[in-house]
């Protein structure tokens, strides 16, 4: 009986750790067929005979997204939505663009880690445990340096210098997609109760108005 146990033990152990992630491929490849109407965990895999270099193929990153708003910053993401080939690859890639001062605020990825390398620029970075330590782990960053942000844990990019900033992040998820914590607090849809927020941030009503209104 113990054996069984066991055994039932460390099946379930396997099978958590092999669907932890994006599912692996079963084939070469599965380009994503974004015109089907069946809905999927990720996409339909498009007719390989029908499949070309393009569907594997992205221009643009060498192109600076617009930083010209209240955070300075903006992400170009390279996912299996803009590049049909990822479908099933389990990664994906993002130019982020920093204006002077600019910031990535306090976000997660709920599907993937992230490995973020500068290209140009310094960079204050760093994510936060989980509770009940919260532990910030940061660093500064300077052109050629790479971090790593574990997948789920909050975490932030800050441009510290006096000019624009970019690098390139890939992460391990063909759609990471991104959580944004102020947004989601105080921006929800509907409205999460001001109770709730000022009991939960231990401040006055009036001010967690206030900071819905920004949102």
């Amino acid at each position: 009986m113990a054996s069984h146990v066991l055994l039932l033990a460390l099946l379930a152990l396997v099978l958590s750790q092999a669907i932890a992630s994006d599912p692996s491929p079963l084939q070469d490849f599965c380009v994503a067929d974004k015109n089907s109407p069946v809905f999927v965990n990720g996409f339909v895999c498009k007719n390989p005979n029908f499949t070309t270099p393009e569907d594997f193929f992205f221009k643009g990153l060498d192109q600076p997204g617009n930083t010209m708003n209240k955070l300075g910053f903006n992400a170009t993401l390279v996912n299996a939505m803009m590049l049909p080939g990822l479908n099933t690859l389990g990664i994906s890639l993002a130019r982020l663009d920093f204006a002077p001062y600019g910031l990535n605020p306090p976000h997660t990825h709920p599907r993937a880690t992230e490995v973020f390398t500068v290209l140009e620029g310094t960079f204050y970075v760093g994510f936060v445990t989980s509770n009940p330590d919260n532990k910030l782990f940061s660093k500064i960053l300077n052109k050629g340096d790479v971090f790593v942000f574990p997948e789920g844990l909050i975490h932030f990019q800050f441009n510290v210098g006096k000019t624009s900033a970019f690098g390139i992040s890939g992460l391990s998820s063909q759609n990471p997609d991104v959580i944004t914590i102020a947004n989601a607090v105080f921006g929800s849809n509907p409205p999460i109760s001001d109770d709730i927020l000022a009991k939960a941030f231990q401040l006055d009503k009036k001010i967690v108005d206030w900071l819905q209104t920004q949102f």
